[in-house]
């Protein structure tokens, strides 16, 4: 399986790149696109169909291949990958729920191959990435593979969209089911943030909606433990000023922790909503603002998982929460860049509002302030 990138600012260059790239010798069948909502995903989408090409598409709040991140831009990979290993699948919620739709994508992997994994992306600021996990579990069962992101939209924190061959939906799920016997699918999500302070317990909590930590108002506790003062007017104040920097880690027994952005504050209740759910009785700690150990941290758990299930690949992608770009600013090309040279091959991402993906010591599961890297390699 051979995989090539492209970057473009319009949709001119990336025709461009495509014409250039589909040759006799090169016919790919897939395309992976991320792109700004700044850009026509329609007319990408377009271009690929007439080439026959299937796409795999998610918004994105920020998007890189390689080393190169751009803002407002297109990125896309494309694959010769055999078309009886893989099937893209487009659904909308419509009167169903993510998790009845996941179910439904799950059942057809099923059908299709004997040992199906899953590669999605889904849209929707508001959407349940672990609904989407039950979903799949419940149709393949609990240790099936699945890797994925929650789509982006620059930022804006309104609306973001997943899309396929002549399909776009805000309410939707994306994915490649592929067939794990002809190509392997591993990866990994990691963090490498660091904990401080106490252990702290989530007193009164209801999915993503965190009330009282330590029966303290949330909002308040947070403020005032790491010592921030600011007005928060926006969504985007509490990602910038909140989520970005402090993220909270869900502690586990046997697992490593999971990580959960803060994404609003309701200034009523004091209220913390995360981008994940937060069971009452958590129990919890905050993170140090990263450094680059946490980089150091990241392409050591990449190097142990070359060494133990994927010694080489034929493509990467990557799904890296928008919180990490916020907090490392620059240092978030250095993490991009190390990763790729654990596998030196294509890699393509972009910077989402969730990952989808296994710890070194959990499960799949979903994940904030997270990097989530995915390798594949024709058997």
């Amino acid at each position: 399986m051979k995989a090539k990138t492209i970057k473009g600012n319009s949709i001119e260059e990336i025709e461009t790149q495509i014409n250039e790239n589909v040759t006799a010798t090169f016919k790919p069948s897939l395309a992976i696109l991320f792109m700004s909502l700044q850009q026509d995903c329609k007319k990408v989408c377009d271009i690929l169909d007439v080439n026959g090409i299937a796409v795999f598409g998610a918004s994105t709040a920020g998007e890189f291949i390689d080393g190169e991140i751009g803002q407002g831009s297109i990125v896309l990979m494309l694959l010769d990958m055999n078309p009886g290993y893989f099937k893209v699948i487009f659904q909308e919620t419509g009167e169903r729920t993510t998790y009845e739709i996941a179910k439904q994508i799950g059942n057809e992997g099923k059908k299709l191959f004997a040992n199906p994994a899953f590669f999605i992306a889904s849209g929707g600021i508001a959407t349940d990435g672990e609904k989407i996990i039950a979903g799949f579990a419940e149709a393949v069962g609990k240790e099936v593979t699945i890797y994925g992101g929650m789509a982006g939209d620059d930022l804006n924190l309104t609306e973001s969209f997943v899309f396929s061959n002549g399909k776009i939906s805000e309410n939707g799920i994306v994915a490649i089911i592929i067939d794990e016997d002809k190509i392997s699918l591993n990866g990994i999500a990691t963090c490498g943030w660091k904990p401080i302070g106490t252990t702290r317990t989530v007193t009164k909590s209801d999915g993503a909606v965190v009330y009282t930590i330590d029966d303290e108002p949330a909002l308040e506790l947070v403020l005032k433990y790491l010592g921030v003062k600011f007005d928060l007017d926006s969504s985007k104040d509490v990602v910038l000023n909140i989520g970005a920097y402090f993220p909270l880690q869900l502690e586990r027994e046997n697992a490593e922790p999971v990580m959960r952005t803060v994404m609003f504050v309701n200034k009523e209740d004091h209220s913390l909503i995360c981008a994940g759910n937060v069971p009452q009785g958590s129990k919890l700690r905050f993170s140090l603002p990263p450094d680059f150990d946490v980089i150091d941290k990241v392409v050591e758990e990449c190097n142990e998982l070359k060494i133990t299930h994927q010694n080489q690949g034929d493509a990467m992608v990557m799904f890296s929460c928008i919180s990490r770009q916020l907090s490392f600013g620059q240092m978030i090309s250095e993490e991009i860049e190390r990763v790729q040279q654990v596998w030196d091959c294509p890699l393509i991402g972009f910077f989402s509002y969730g990952e989808i993906g296994k710890s070194k010591k959990g499960k799949h599961e979903f994940h904030n302030n997270t990097c989530c890297i995915v390798v594949l390699k024709e058997k």
